[in-house]
């Protein structure tokens, strides 16, 4: 046996840590939207499983869902989806993945008279949404279900939600204005099983006053869901993470780990007693108001908090690096 055949089992056990701990930029990456010359369309109506890809949909502000998808096992990529008084994509089918989509501006009513225009809703399923840009909603960049008729599971990935003042007058809004009322807002069936929702390698900014709404916040994780957050950069957020206890519908279940929090005024507002909250490896940075704060009571029995720390960048964290310093 030669000396280099050897040594390989050695090498190899010497690669493992820096495998585990290979770095995974956080947010949308590479080219995301329809490519040069795509189709225009002004609906999509899928009917039938099947990748959809490569197109414009412009809503030209009317409203109903830009997108709906009523078929399992769709998959919609690379596709730009703009300008609606409605929903960008509607999902109403189950095993669905879209990924690789740019949707944006979504305006519905005023900056004063806040109407719901979400850029991904419709029901739970068991949909995965992937390397998105989504951005400029009257409503939520994603929210499920409004309807509040259905359970399943959500899964968001590598995608970046924002929000800001607008550059230029759109729609019945002003450039400056600011629309929107979180990146991600969960709403439940009342009596059926927690839906889950997992969101991870995610970067949410944006969501800060002057806003359409008192509380604006990054996630509202409300009602009778189970979330895992991690990986994820919240920067210039009014609040980064509203999670919220029991009432009428139920309460989250929320466990945050090895995020990372700039420049907001509440990072995490725990409200309502909320019996499951699970806080690990949190780096806070840049200008935090309150790192926690509770509200209508203090979190219950469930409610953990280890590994807090003074984070150093948020460039670092949005390349992957979420080792304490």
């Amino acid at each position: 046996m030669s000396v280099i055949s050897a040594m390989k089992p050695a090498l190899f056990l010497l690669l493992i840590p820096c495998l585990l701990h290979a770095q995974t930029p956080v947010g949308a990456q590479g080219t995301i939207g329809a490519p040069a010359g795509a189709k225009v369309v002004n609906r999509l109506e899928i009917t039938k499983p099947g990748v959809y890809e490569n197109l414009i949909i412009d809503g030209e502000w009317k409203r109903g869902n830009l997108v709906k998808i009523t078929a399992d096992d769709v998959t919609l990529r690379n596709c730009e989806i703009r300008h609606s008084a409605g929903n960008g994509i509607g999902v109403f089918g189950s095993k669905v993945v879209i990924e690789n989509c740019r949707i944006h501006h979504l305006l519905n009513g005023t900056f004063e008279d806040q109407q719901d225009a979400h850029g991904i809703s419709g029901r739970w399923g068991d949909l995965v949404i992937r390397n998105c840009d989504i951005s400029y909603p009257s409503g939520d960049c994603i929210q499920f279900d409004p309807d509040r008729q259905s359970s399943g599971k959500v899964v968001v990935e590598n995608c970046t939600l924002w929000t800001g003042p607008l550059t230029a007058d759109l729609a019945s809004f002003k450039a400056g204005q600011r629309p929107g009322e979180n990146a991600l807002d969960t709403k439940v069936k009342l009596d059926g099983p927690r839906c889950q929702l997992i969101i991870r390698n995610c970067h949410m900014h944006g969501w800060n006053q002057p806003a359409q709404i008192d509380n604006v916040a990054a996630l509202n994780l409300k009602e009778n869901v189970d979330a895992e957050v991690t990986h994820c950069v919240f920067q210039n957020n009014q609040i980064s993470l509203r999670v919220r206890g029991p009432g009428s519908r139920g309460g989250a279940h929320v466990t945050v780990k090895e995020c990372g929090i700039f420049d907001s005024q509440a990072g995490i507002r725990a409200e309502d007693k909320i019996e499951q909250l699970k806080l690990t490896n949190i780096g806070f940075g840049g200008d935090i108001g309150q790192k926690i704060t509770f509200a209508n009571g203090k979190a219950g029995k469930g409610f953990e908090n280890s590994g807090e720390y003074k984070a150093a960048s948020a460039d670092e964290m949005l390349k992957g690096n979420f080792s304490k310093p």
